[in-house]
């Protein structure tokens, strides 16, 4: 927990404070939508806490509320006055059970360090984990929630798997599957199990996929298949506005196990894009998808019967345009759930939501673990429609509330607990991408050949190829042939391929440029009399069937993820994720691959992302990322059993050095 505020939340992000009272409009950031920490004044005469408009000018050269053009630097710290109202605002201690003082919000951390025995109590547990006196046989505790200074207890069994639903066919990912490693799973020297909560729940479901057009792609990517260390098909990314994203039920991280009754949970990379490419109006997936730890038992989940799903969309005329929906936390359930729809709003009159509905995701944004505000930056990101795809259990009624309340106006497109957690934002990608380096080297999955081609040509004769990649993509690729035109002089030579990746042009290095660097270095040259131009084709271990090109012709062709595993490693760019945790947390991810006897050296890849933990909470790691180094230790040649305890000796914080290659589309 955090010494100032009392509450668990991310080094990076803002404080949390239950607010005696509701506070003026007037104070509230409209990023986070909660009272202003370290408030800042655009200078179009907007205020936004100073993390949540750093993080947000990050991505964007806009306010966020008019849209004008504006950079961080042209900000500054509003008056002495304005802060010296929200210092002042009252705050509850959130050490409810243990203490009912209230205080101004710039009194509490001398509350906590000083006289709130709560956190005093807090902090004696604390210490007394880290330095226990005995080890006994008893059943260790439960990592448990670190918002309270209690533990709960784990029911006698240990972690055993439970569904959402009575009917959900459950697997436990607790299991030791060949090469599965879970740290969320693995137990430290003094006994104490990592996970959260007492088991992680998962369940099959059956989904069915409705197209207009046949032909439309699903608009998500993929990773994995038997060939590969990865085993299962993955999802790696869902493409905003797409089919998959308006249905909003699969998420990155589900595991594909079916497509029209096939399975395909031991079929190769290119036989599993196959199936899922295949035209059709309707598509019948079954996939496993993870819902987060969880301490409830089954026989509580049996209540949970007669629910349906729900898709409603609501048309904003402008992005201003508020919704008209209450959104609220409850104590006993993760996510969010509809208080209330106020009268005359938009969702009112289109009048398909109602009180109690749960949020499970909008435009494609799974919310199954989510908050409020997180739901309110969606909401008010959007230009025009709004997908909700809600879940819906007749006659029960809403929960309590969490105790920090939930309250909102009619101007706000969505409301939020005033002590909720911040928002996460999706950021940029870090730059500091950097090339693999010489002790990061591994065997690949694949070759490649290399090959010069030299060829004469008139001054105005066209090289006849377009491309794609350039270092400024976000997965930092290199640059490489989309399609070969039949008109230009590559065409009649016939050496360069599709999918070829380009090194140099005339002696000109190809492979740091950007997208727009390379067009323009292709141009230049391409106006001389002769061109030599040297590339590389990647041959994987299981070259793509022909029928994966049928609906990729053209401009929009890429290569399959597979492909990219058989890249040479020099021309592969690292980044550097760090992730940070609580002592009462896990990591929260998966790892397969590693040195085996019967294998040799294979890469680690990152297989499952568990919602809500640290890794999830990040949004940086993907699966189907490979794992190279730790703390700046070379993964390569190391097996499970090497890397797992250096990942469960990092205890509040882990730099992992990953390579991430965009997944193969369908």
């Amino acid at each position: 927990l955090c010494s100032e505020c009392g509450q668990a939340h991310l080094l990076l992000d803002n404080h949390l404070y239950n607010f005696q009272d509701e506070v003026d409009d007037e104070l509230i950031c409209h990023i986070c939508l909660q009272p202003l920490l370290q408030p800042m004044d655009t200078p179009c005469g907007h205020t936004y806490c100073f993390k949540c408009l750093e993080n947000f000018m990050q991505e964007y050269n806009f306010c966020p509320m008019d849209r004008k053009k504006l950079s961080f630097q042209q900000c500054h710290k509003s008056s002495l006055l304005v802060r010296n109202l929200l210092d002042k605002l009252v705050v509850l201690c959130p050490f409810k059970a243990e203490c009912q003082q209230t205080m101004q919000r710039c009194e509490l951390e001398a509350h906590l360090q000083n006289r709130c025995p709560g956190f005093k109590k807090y902090k004696s547990e604390l210490q007394r984990k880290k330095n226990p006196i005995s080890k006994g046989r008893e059943d260790p505790p439960a990592r448990g929630e670190t918002n309270s200074p209690k533990d709960p207890e784990v029911p006698s069994g240990g972690s055993s798997l439970v569904a959402e639903s009575s009917g959900a066919a459950v697997v436990s990912l607790g299991t030791a599957e060949p090469g599965l490693v879970n740290p969320a799973f693995e137990e430290t020297e003094e006994g104490e199990s990592l996970v959260q909560k007492t088991s992680l729940v998962a369940e099959t479901t059956t989904i069915e996929i409705h197209r207009e057009d046949p032909e439309e792609e699903l608009g998500m990517r993929i990773v994995g298949g038997k060939d590969t260390p990865l085993g299962n098909i993955v999802v790696q990314e869902v493409l905003r506005d797409s089919v998959i994203a308006a249905d909003g039920r699969i998420a990155p991280g589900d595991h594909i196990l079916e497509v029209n009754g096939v399975n395909i949970s031991s079929v190769t990379h290119c036989q599993a894009v196959s199936f899922l490419r295949h035209p059709g109006p309707v598509l019948h997936l079954m996939v496993l998808q993870e819902k987060g730890f969880s301490n409830k038992t089954a026989q509580q989940d049996s209540t949970s019967t007669n629910r349906e799903v729900i898709h409603v969309t609501l048309i904003k005329r402008d992005r201003s345009e508020p919704l008209g929906i209450k959104l609220i936390r409850k104590t006993d359930e993760a996510g969010i759930f509809i208080l209330d729809l106020l009268e005359g709003g938009l969702a009112a009159k289109n009048g398909k939501l109602s009180r109690n509905d749960r949020v499970l995701s909008i435009n494609g944004q799974d919310l199954r673990q989510g908050t409020p505000e997180a739901a309110a930056q969606i909401i008010q990101t959007t230009e025009s429609r709004v997908n909700f795809v809600i879940l819906r259990q007749p006659g029960v009624q809403l929960g309590e509330p969490v105790e920090d309340g939930s309250t909102s106006n009619s101007s706000s497109s969505s409301s939020s607990s005033n002590g909720g957690s911040p928002v996460h934002h999706r950021r940029r990608p870090d730059q500091n991408h950097y090339r693999r380096k010489s002790n990061y080297q591994k065997q690949r999955l694949g070759n490649e050949e290399k090959k010069t081609v030299a060829i004469k040509k008139e001054p105005k004769e066209s090289l006849g190829i377009t491309i794609g990649g350039g270092r400024d993509n976000k997965n930092k690729l290199p640059i490489y042939v989309t399609s070969v035109q039949p008109i230009g002089c590559l065409f009649r030579d016939g050496r360069i391929k599709r999918g070829d990746v380009l090194l140099s042009i005339n002696g000109i290095d190809l492979t740091h440029l950007n997208y727009y660097e390379a067009v323009s270095a292709l141009k230049s040259n391409a106006a001389s009399h002769s061109v030599t131009l040297k590339a590389l084709e990647i041959i994987s271990l299981n070259s793509p069937e022909p029928s994966l090109d049928i609906r990729e012709q053209g401009f929009s062709w890429s290569p399959l993820w597979i492909t990219w595993l058989g890249l040479p490693s020099y021309l592969h760019f690292c980044q550097d994720i760090v992730l940070s945790k609580g002592n009462l947390e896990s990591w929260g991810f998966s790892i397969v691959g590693g040195f085996e006897e019967s294998k040799g050296n294979q890469p680690f890849f990152i297989k499952t992302i568990v919602p809500g933990t640290p890794a999830f909470r990040d949004r940086k790691l993907k699966c189907g990322d490979e794992i190279v180094a730790v703390n700046g230790v070379p993964a390569i040649g190391m097996s499970n059993s090497e890397l797992i305890p250096m990942l469960k000796e990092q205890r509040n914080k882990v730099t992992l050095t990953v390579v991430s290659w965009p997944g193969s589309l369908v």
